[in-house]
């Protein structure tokens, strides 16, 4: 089953919500594997020992249990998810669609982020593990992230990796990792000298300007035993600076897949055509010359993606957290999901007009933003009531 179109969607999809309209030997043929002959290349993550395709799914943006029962069928086996997802929803949706399957045909990784800063943190992140595993219905997942990590006092808190360290030993999760979109090759190093840390999950594209110093960082990972993962392979999921066009993410994907110490992708698919964008590249994963070509002319547009280098946070007078803001922007105006967008804005304490009083922005941004422009054209997004961004 190399490709999955709208064409194939019954087929497919059937059990999701007209099991009842279709013949049995067609509901039992939509949950057919996909053929021995067929199956996508796969990586052992690191010194975890867990096998998965180079393909997987981040299912951060996918409500339609019928997409990821469409992964699952053509040969995914790795799902990502997160604690705060959708509210909750996330993890729950993906509950249901596993209670049934055999736990050894697929692996899960969840996220929570650590509020170091509070006085209740242990007995906060030991509720905010179970809450996630009561949502998936399961009694452990196979990889436990500490969310969004951005410096190495996080990453090292002693109080953290005793709580990750519990966990594991407790049976409760099977491999600890840490996910990050800033200060990578520094928080890698960290990640090893703690010899806590199995797996990071770290953004990794084309468009990277710290590429050669990351490839390095990721190699000392490797020969320490550490697996990693990517996500925001796609950089914004489209081409251009106003989210007109979509990226070819099968071009975006062979990239990544050229660096044999990244085990997985994690590409964030929500339809039947995005899937079948990515079954392409996975069937066919040698980096090929029309995709050398086809991203070197993205080299140089502006694109969504921020490189994170947190550099415009000093040139700011406000010091406003910009990467972030940059990231809720992407998700807007990108990936078309302004709940996201607004979740992602709102622990930073913003008021929807942050730039006023300054009558000239001093950023001098990397990657070519104009960060005035989309501080005002995504800010606002705190203000508006949750349920006109559904």
């Amino acid at each position: 089953m190399k490709n999955i179109n709208r064409r194939k969607f019954l087929s497919i999809s059937a059990l999701a919500g007209a099991g009842a309209l279709v013949a049995p030997q067609v509901a039992a043929a939509s949950v057919k594997r996909q053929k021995e002959d067929d199956t996508i290349p796969t990586r052992i993550l690191g010194n975890t020992g867990i096998e998965i395709p180079v393909l997987s799914m981040g299912v951060m943006r996918a409500d339609n249990p019928a997409v990821v029962r469409a992964a699952y069928n053509s040969g995914i086996t790795h799902f990502d998810t997160a604690h705060g997802y959708q509210n909750g929803k996330n993890e729950e949706m993906l509950g249901v669609f596993f209670k049934d399957k055999d736990r050894s045909t697929f692996t899960i990784a969840t996220k929570g982020k650590a509020n170091l800063k509070s006085d209740n943190f242990e007995a906060e992140y030991e509720e905010l593990l179970n809450t996630s595993l009561r949502r998936l219905q399961m009694d452990y997942v196979d990889i436990f992230y500490t969310h969004a990590i951005e410096d190495l006092g996080s990453l090292n808190d002693p109080r953290l990796l005793k709580m990750l360290t519990k966990f594991k030993e407790e049976g409760k999760i099977k491999h600890i990792g840490f996910s990050t979109h800033a200060n990578k090759p520094a928080q890698i190093d960290e990640a090893i000298a703690t010899g806590v840390y199995e797996v990071c999950l770290l953004s990794y594209n084309f468009k990277l300007g710290i590429l050669a110093e990351l490839d390095e960082a990721i190699q000392r990972g490797v020969d320490a035993g550490m697996g990693f993962v990517a996500m925001k392979s796609m950089v914004g999921g489209v081409e251009d600076a106003e989210g007109n066009k979509k990226v070819d993410g099968s071009a975006c994907l062979r990239w990544v897949w050229q660096n044999p110490n990244i085990t997985t992708a994690i590409p964030g698919f929500t339809s039947f055509d995005l899937l079948d964008n990515c079954l392409e590249a996975a069937h066919s994963p040698e980096l090929k010359e029309q995709d050398v070509n086809y991203l070197a002319g993205l080299k140089s547009n502006e694109m969504l993606y921020c490189q994170n280098c947190g550099k415009c946070v000093g040139d700011c007078s406000k010091h406003l957290p910009i990467p972030t803001i940059m990231r809720a922007y992407m998700y807007n105006y990108g990936y078309k999901q302004p709940a996201l967008s607004k979740d992602t804005l709102m622990g930073l304490a913003l008021s929807g007009n942050e730039c006023s009083g300054c009558t000239s922005c001093a950023v001098k941004c990397t990657s070519g933003f104009n960060i005035a422009n989309k501080i005002a054209a995504i800010t606002p997004i705190v203000n508006v009531p949750s349920y006109f961004l559904a």
